[in-house]
C-alpha cells in the first residue's frame, strides 16, 4: 500500500475518533499516527489531512449537505462522513489531489470501512460535487 493510501486511513482512524469523542486533536493525532508506523511522507500526509479537515468541517458538512440534502451529516454514519470530507478536503479545498483520485480512494476506503452501501453513496456524493464544481468552472 502506498504512503498517501497509508496516511489516507490514518486520517480516517484519526478523525473518526475525534467525530466519535470528545479527544483533543494533538492527543489524537499523536496516537493514531504511532499506531499506524506510517513512512515520513505518509504520516505528513495524515496530519495534513486530519488538521485540514476538522479546521473546515463545517465548510466541508455544508458540502456535503449540499449535494446530499436527503442525508442530514450529522446522521451520516461517522466513517461515511469521514470519508467524504477527506476526499473534498484533498480535491475542492487543498488542491492535493486530483478530483478522480480523490473520488477512486474514498471509494475503496468506503468498501474496506463503511457500510456495504457506503461506496455507492460515497461516488454519489462526491459525483454530484464534481459535476457541481466543473458547472461553476465553465461558467466562468
Amino acid at each position: 500500500m502506498k504512503s498517501r493510501q497509508r496516511g489516507r486511513i490514518a486520517a480516517l482512524k484519526a478523525l473518526y475518533e475525534l467525530d466519535a469523542t470528545q479527544h483533543e486533536l494533538g492527543v489524537v493525532l499523536t496516537h493514531c499516527l504511532a499506531d499506524e508506523q506510517l513512512s515520513a511522507e505518509g504520516e505528513q500526509f495524515a496530519r495534513k489531512i486530519v488538521t485540514g479537515v476538522w479546521q473546515h468541517r463545517a465548510e466541508l458538512d455544508l458540502l456535503i449537505h449540499q449535494h446530499a440534502p436527503e442525508w442530514p451529516v450529522d446522521q451520516m454514519a461517522v466513517v461515511d462522513r469521514n470519508v467524504l470530507r477527506i476526499a473534498i478536503y484533498e480535491f475542492s479545498l487543498a488542491h492535493i489531489t486530483p478530483l478522480k483520485v480523490a473520488i477512486n480512494e474514498a471509494i475503496e476506503i468506503a468498501k474496506s470501512y463503511g457500510s456495504d452501501s457506503a461506496p455507492r453513496f460515497i461516488n454519489g456524493v462526491l459525483g454530484a460535487l464534481a459535476e457541481s464544481e466543473a458547472s461553476a468552472k465553465s461558467n466562468k
